[in-house]
């Protein structure tokens, strides 16, 4: 998609609907620069949960605080970045294997309506 940077591990899948609510994003004439998808992605009531959209002369109510508390989580950590190594791929697999995420995680269905 056009104006979208995907933050998900390859081959990941990205739910219809959620994908249907990106496009008509995509389409705001308010959209200012590309929007960023994260791992959580999937549709909501009013914006796709997972979206960060930046907007010029605009604030979209629905998009801001959609499905707060799903699991997305910013750390400040004591590293410094000349301490990180050249490829992260192994620390990102070690954080993804320790960390719960998706659907797949809970007991029942939670999906909206």
């Amino acid at each position: 998609m056009r104006h979208v940077k995907v933050w998900l591990a390859q081959d990941t899948p990205i739910e219809d609907k959620a994908q249907e609510q990106i496009q008509a994003m995509i389409e705001l004439p308010i959209l200012a620069g590309h929007i960023a998808i994260m791992p959580d992605v999937h549709w909501g009531k009013g914006a796709t949960v997972g979206s960060v959209i930046p907007t010029v002369g605009a604030i979209i109510p629905a998009a801001v605080g959609v499905d707060i508390g799903c699991g997305m989580a910013a750390v400040q950590t004591t590293v410094r970045a000349d301490q990180l190594p050249d490829n992260l791929s192994l620390m990102r697999d070690a954080i993804e294997d320790a960390i719960p995420v998706g659907f797949h995680e809970h007991e029942q269905d939670r999906a909206h309506d």
